[in-house]
């Protein structure tokens, strides 16, 4: 596997659309100072996925578009395309059959991005997992730039285990390892949520347990009452009816007497 071509327009210098060949496997960029060298390395780290400014050689993210000169107007967006050549099937997965690789990164003024791997829109998660195991990531020992040979001397046990680690293969198993175990601690930390929420419930249940004997004698009181209130009010409509027929027979009698 191998990286054949570069194409990048309203990345930082490269303001205009352009490809850069790599014919084979020793190619050499050679320029004045000033003239983007360093650029084309921040176009491949970029593309892998590379979130910090400070690593790009700018303040954020929105530095990488090209910001205009005396001669030249900002653009709006960037773009910058890998395509590599996977004749030897280094890539595996959904990708082991395809012959040639593209990954693309875009970017707006308002530092909105988007990932492609062959023109299909995809996660950043996607272009690092792609590569793990293989050396190549937006800060792994394939990307060797100016200075970078001193840092690998220099580096810590630490540092220097992870490049063994990266040339070894064993990266893409530590980072499955690491997903799982977060994933692990995730599902428990729901769980923990969980049995939070059952122990309130279950004793809101007690408490409703213990309020319900009281509750069934208010209802029996309730219906005692309301029983009580009937028979009462049927008594009063007899009461009433009682004396409307009374005054009614007093009134027929005294009708009688007049005649």
């Amino acid at each position: 596997m191998r990286l054949t071509k570069i194409k990048l327009a309203g990345f930082k210098s490269f303001v205009d659309p352009t490809q850069i060949s790599f014919p084979s496997n020793l190619t050499g960029v050679v320029g004045p100072n000033g003239c983007g060298k360093s650029n084309v390395i921040d176009a491949v780290r970029w593309v892998m996925g590379e979130l910090s400014a400070k690593h790009l050689r700018g303040d954020n993210m929105a530095d990488v578009v090209f910001n205009g000169s005396a001669a030249r107007k900002p653009v709006g967006s960037a773009s910058v395309e890998l395509v590599f050549d996977n004749a030897d099937g280094k890539i595996g997965g959904a990708y082991a059959n395809y012959s040639e690789i593209s990954l693309k990164r875009n970017v707006a003024r308002d530092d909105t991005s988007a990932y492609f791997i062959n023109g299909v829109r995809c996660r950043r998660k996607d272009i690092t997992n792609l590569f793990l195991g293989t050396g190549l990531g937006s800060r792994s020992y394939a990307i060797i730039e100016q200075g970078m040979i001193s840092r690998v001397i220099d580096a810590k046990a630490e540092d220097m285990r992870a490049f063994v680690e990266e040339a070894a293969g064993v990266s893409r198993y530590k980072e499955r390892r690491k997903e799982t175990e977060a994933r692990v601690a995730e599902t428990r930390e729901n769980l923990e949520r969980l049995q939070d929420v059952r122990d309130e419930v279950e004793k809101q249940i007690r408490h409703l347990q213990r309020q319900a004997p009281a509750r069934s004698r208010q209802r029996r009181g309730s219906a005692r009452c309301g029983g009580a209130r009937a028979r009462t009010r049927h008594a009063g409509r007899a009461r009433r009816a009682a004396r409307r027929r009374g005054r009614d027979r007093e009134a027929a009698c005294g009708a009688r007497r007049a005649q």
